[in-house]
């Protein structure tokens, strides 16, 4: 099974043919998809203006999409070697319970599914890299009000997400599913008092 570098560099082969091209950029998603493959997708496409379903994009349309998918993984991966590196001095001093924090990491080992989005059309805008820096800082602070990536207050809990935790708080404006360490007990009641609303 290929890695992710392998079949970036199949992205960017010219001697490929186009379909083998837009299928590893397609297979990277297996690797590393923060919104989830088919939001990752949908954001890649329409950030570097091809359509989901093209089968024949421009090719330096795919290389641009793949640019800032690697921008975006090199900041996961900066963030679990530092992750790691925090939970080693924290058993070395000791601490061997781990906190929320950790607990939400392991379901997003490797960056699948990190700013999750339930529905593969509506997901943030800004470049992946931005919103995992976003996400990133909230999780390094004290627990807030609103979602970390676009700064919105409404937040809904919804149940029956296609991902682990198949429930939580789900920001309406951007789309992701808000790490729940990154809210205040208040913020995760207000987002169950929103949905309690809605189905009323």
């Amino acid at each position: 099974m290929a890695g992710f570098r392998s079949l970036a560099r199949q992205v960017r082969d010219p001697r490929c043919d186009l379909a083998l091209r837009r299928y590893s950029l397609r297979k990277c998603l297996e690797r590393f998809a923060p919104y989830g493959h088919r939001a990752t997708w949908d954001h890649l496409c329409s950030r570097a203006g091809f359509g989901p379903e093209d089968r024949s994009p421009d090719p330096a349309r795919l290389v641009a999409a793949l640019e800032e998918l690697e921008e975006a993984r090199a900041v996961w991966l900066d963030y679990e070697v530092e992750f790691a590196r925090r939970r080693r001095k924290e058993k070395h001093d000791g601490l061997r319970r781990p906190g929320s924090v950790d607990d939400w990491h392991r379901l997003t080992w490797g960056g699948f599914g990190v700013a999750w989005c339930d529905d593969p059309r509506v997901h943030p805008s800004e470049p992946l890299a931005e919103v995992l820096r976003r996400l990133i800082a909230a999780l390094e602070r004290a627990p807030g009000s609103a979602c970390p990536v676009c700064g919105g207050e409404r937040l809904e809990w919804r149940h029956g997400l296609d991902h682990e935790p198949s429930s939580g708080p789900v920001c309406t404006d951007c789309g992701i599913l808000v790490p729940r360490p990154v809210l205040t007990p208040q913020a995760l009641a207000g987002a169950r008092r929103a949905r309690l609303l809605v189905s009323a």
